[in-house]
């Protein structure tokens, strides 16, 4: 089992060396620094992986959030079709990934659906393009530079438990109303980021409750401390130079506990995202401060519940069906 908090010299060398561009840019254009950062910010989740051979996955993990966000953004103009799209994909994915002859489908599940989510806070087709181009390039970058680091064997990991599709409808039942009803709240709001409670609750949604309840706990806290720190460096107004090395760090640290079993991550993403916000001056600290934080608990609340009832409705149907 993986560590609560894990680290790595490794990964967290792996994590300047991707920073770098995002923090030399940083010194003439904060902005463009934070746009870079976000590029890397799937190849910092995965750090370095064993083999050579594993690395080269990075860039189908880059492309695979590349066109989930594009796909989000399309939708994102019709909220009624961004709803229905979110748990169409729920679960139609969840179902593939029932024969394992789909390989694509649970890393389609487990990232490509829930940046779907996160898409649709993109406010144009334009901006997805952009996302598209920010990450592939990112994911490209880090694959290239990743192969400089010396090669180990591959590490062994245990098969993946045969499940029924009966199992994984209802599971993509469970997590579409959660992601949907997240969107459908976002929407009917009108905060700036509808996605957000649907990307929060797809991101912490797991067939294990117990695996849901940890991640959830974990996205919450990180986001909480994320937003924390974010706006406390905008109300700083650190020199140019400050930021770009706060950039650095932050993105060398989120890899380098990369192999966490506590869901981390988050806090870091969360400061990449909230500060390239709170740049743009288009809104106060405290209110990107109580949507992040608060869009996150809705969709860490939804994921819950519909993990508390779906299962139990699914028993019930399958017993008068049985009957």
């Amino acid at each position: 089992m993986a560590p609560a908090l894990a680290w790595s010299w490794r990964n967290a060398l792996h994590g300047v060396v991707l920073a770098l561009p995002a923090g030399v840019a940083s010194i003439s254009d904060p902005r463009t620094g934070l746009a870079l950062a976000v590029g890397v910010l799937p190849a910092a989740a995965l750090g370095v992986a064993s083999s050579r051979r594993q690395r080269l996955m990075g860039l189908l993990v880059g492309l695979i959030a590349a066109v989930s966000l594009l796909v989000g953004s399309v939708v994102a103009g019709i909220p009624i079709l961004a709803v229905v799209t979110i748990f169409a994909l729920c679960v139609g994915v969840a179902v593939l990934t029932a024969d394992r002859s789909r390989r694509l489908a649970m890393p389609i599940l487990m990232l490509g659906v829930p940046l779907v989510g996160v898409g649709l806070s993109l406010d144009s087709v334009v901006t997805g393009l952009a996302a598209v181009g920010l990450i592939v390039a990112g994911s490209a970058y880090a694959v290239v530079i990743s192969l400089l680091w010396p090669g180990r064997a591959p590490i062994a990991r245990a098969p993946r438990p045969d499940v029924t599709r009966a199992t994984m409808l209802a599971y993509g039942i469970q997590i579409g109303l959660a992601g949907s009803i997240g969107a459908a709240i976002g929407f009917a709001i009108g905060v700036d980021h509808p996605g957000w409670a649907c990307a929060a609750a797809l991101m912490v949604s797991r067939p294990s409750h117990e695996v849901l309840v940890t991640r959830g706990w974990g996205r919450a806290v990180s986001v909480l401390v994320g937003a924390l720190l974010a706006c406390g460096v905008a109300a700083m107004r650190p020199p140019v130079w400050l930021f770009a090395l706060l950039l650095v760090l932050v993105l060398a640290l989120g890899t380098a506990m990369a192999g966490s079993r506590w869901y981390v991550f988050p806090f870091f993403s969360t400061y990449v995202v909230l500060s390239m916000l709170l740049l743009e001056d288009t809104a106060t600290p405290a209110h990107w401060f109580v949507e992040r934080v608060g869009l996150t608990l809705l969709g860490v609340g939804l994921a819950l519940a519909a993990a508390l009832i779906v299962p139990r409705v699914a028993k019930v149907v399958e017993g008068r069906g049985r009957g």
